[in-house]
């Protein structure tokens, strides 16, 4: 059941980004062009065949001018809070055919809720090599609290061990990636804040 939710996000998450490209009147190329994104790639994340990670999810935010939450708001909700319940909900799904190095499942903590300053989520890391390509930068500011397992945080020059009940806030303006060591994946909450 879970994963049905999940995947009936996602292809929400896709057809509310192209029909935002259509209301602006932006072809993909052109949205390719204010994003910096392939259109190829573009055209899969709207057609569901590949989940973006939340830093590619941020630059097609910024290239139809809006925030990350728009994504996860439901336009006619009225709603002043979103209680969420640890059964309730799933992981973004892995895409086969998904050229981004990602290292991670992700979902909204608080979806449905308009016009929120910031995004909360559940972020699950992969148990994987590093890789530079697993950095990611971004306008904004982070914040991870890690739950389980044992994180590994590369933050510009810096590489880092995260533990359980450790926390970092930090600019997402710098480079940064992260993957789980250990035995385990780690998971963390995470909130997002991106200037519009």
């Amino acid at each position: 059941m879970n994963d049905i939710k999940a995947e009936i996000r996602e292809l929400r998450l896709g057809v509310k980004i192209r029909k935002l490209r259509q209301e602006r009147r932006l072809t993909l190329q052109e949205l390719a062009e204010l994003t910096g994104l392939s259109k190829p790639l573009l055209s899969q994340i709207e057609n569901d065949q590949v989940t973006p990670p939340l830093a590619t999810l941020l630059k097609i935010a910024k290239g139809l001018r809006v925030g990350i939450h728009f994504f996860f708001e439901d336009e006619g909700d009225r709603r002043k809070y979103v209680l969420i319940r640890g059964e309730e909900g799933g992981l973004s799904q892995r895409r086969p055919k998904s050229d981004a190095p990602q290292g991670y499942r992700y979902r909204s903590l608080a979806p449905g809720l308009r016009q929120k300053q910031i995004e909360p989520f559940l972020v699950e890391f992969e148990l994987k090599e590093w890789d530079d390509s697993c950095f990611y930068n971004h306008e904004g500011e982070e914040f991870l609290y890690i739950l389980e397992g044992e994180l590994e945080f590369h933050y510009g020059d810096e590489v880092m061990r995260l533990l359980p009940g450790d926390s970092i806030f930090y600019d997402s303006a710098i480079p940064h990636g992260y993957l789980s060591i250990g035995a385990v994946r780690a998971r963390a909450v995470a909130v997002l804040y991106s200037k519009e």
